[in-house]
């Protein structure tokens, strides 16, 4: 059982040795999460997200939307919801609005996510499908729900679109760090993130190194786990 985690993590930090004439940044990200009971077996999280980072002038990117959950059986959540996104200072991307759904799966110490976002940009054509699967394993720590855990997440182009995406494997997303409950209804995780961008069409490849930190509030919901974004 000690063991897990400290290969969990090796595994993680494989991905985070630099590659050559990549380039690096130094980030902040913050995550807001408020889960709310709906009816039994259904919650709904409403979410906001903000990012910056030292290359990009600041914050970044900011998200705001809600997903909606249904808890198929214990441990297994169905969930669809939407989200709109921002880019801003010098992320030069169009801003986008998001459909997703996803399965969530919780087990013992691992939680694991399956997602599938289909993007939209104002005023182009095309869907920007990509999947995007997650893994994360938690170790408790004495008592209090105080837990190390270790996350990753792989984020997978579908397809081309006018706008801009590109089909194939596009970045992944590792996280180290420790979960802490600050109430009953509150709980912080907080963590270093290493994200790593595959350099493609010509683009040099990138690694941010960022501090992360997310807080979920949950009022009452179901046991099955909110993971990173």
């Amino acid at each position: 059982m000690s063991r897990v985690f400290p290969c969990a993590a090796l595994l993680l930090l494989a991905g985070v040795v630099p590659a050559r004439a990549q380039q690096e940044d130094v980030q902040a990200w913050e995550q807001l999460n408020v889960v709310v009971p709906v009816v039994p077996r259904v919650r709904l999280t409403v979410e906001q997200i903000a990012r910056a980072g030292d290359r990009l002038g600041g914050i970044y990117t900011t998200e705001y939307g809600g997903i909606l959950g249904w808890q198929m059986r214990k441990g297994i959540e169905l969930g669809m919801g939407y989200r709109r996104v921002g880019f801003h200072n010098l992320n030069l991307a169009p801003d986008e609005d998001r459909l997703r759904q996803h399965l969530v799966v919780t087990s013992g110490r691992f939680a694991g996510r399956f997602r599938v976002d289909e993007r939209f940009v104002a005023h182009a054509r095309g869907v920007g499908v990509r999947i995007r699967p997650l893994l994360r394993y938690n170790l408790p720590v004495g008592r209090h729900r105080l837990a190390l855990f270790a996350s990753h997440e792989s984020i997978i182009l579908v397809n081309d679109t006018r706008w801009g995406q590109r089909a194939g494997y596009e970045r992944m997303r590792n996280i180290l760090g420790v979960a802490v409950p600050l109430g009953k209804a509150l709980n912080a995780d907080i963590g270093y993130l290493n994200q790593y961008r595959v350099g493609r069409n010509g683009a040099r490849p990138q690694m941010d190194h960022a501090l992360s930190v997310q807080l979920t509030v949950n009022l009452g919901a179901l046991g099955v786990a909110v993971l990173h974004d």
